[in-house]
């Protein structure tokens, strides 16, 4: 190799390498970025809980989709569902339980056991479900894409 082919491949791969650790500190999440993604799925609860159609748009992106009961629920309509389960008097509890974070750049998911009971006309039953959510980072606060329930039966 000739010395100007020497030089271009020393710059090339000090520019790799520069680049990678310029993304990678900028991408840089922390244990604090994964308390905010659990709390943003708390918040969800904390809407649905209360019908608060604002309160979850603040912890939803605006293409947000859910898969519950087997079905999709596009924007709203999971909270729809919610609040008509209300009228009809069912109040539910959620709990995010055993969370576990994975992040990468500005995207993070997470799965837990969401521990809870739904109440009506009979009772108290207690309830167990396996969620999991993908969530975007946006202006510094997370904010849930896409999310998944299955109830265990």
């Amino acid at each position: 190799m000739t010395n100007f082919g020497w030089r271009v491949a020393v710059f090339l791969s000090a520019t790799v390498v520069f680049t990678v650790r310029a993304n990678a500190a900028v991408c840089a999440a922390t244990d604090v970025d994964k308390v905010k993604v659990v709390e943003a799925m708390r918040q969800m609860y904390v809407a649905a809980t209360k019908d608060d159609l604002d309160g979850f748009h603040k912890v939803v992106t605006p293409e947000f989709y859910a898969f519950d009961g087997g079905k999709r629920f596009d924007g709203d309509a999971l909270m729809n569902l919610i609040k008509a389960a209300h009228a009809a008097g069912k109040r539910y509890e959620w709990n995010v339980m055993e969370p576990e974070v994975h992040l990468g750049c500005n995207d993070a998911w997470i799965t837990y056991t969401n521990r809870g009971s739904l109440q009506d006309g009979s009772g108290t039953k207690s309830l167990i479900w396996l969620e999991s959510a993908v969530l975007r980072k946006e202006e510094g606060g997370w904010k849930i894409q896409f999310f998944h329930s299955t109830r265990v039966p």
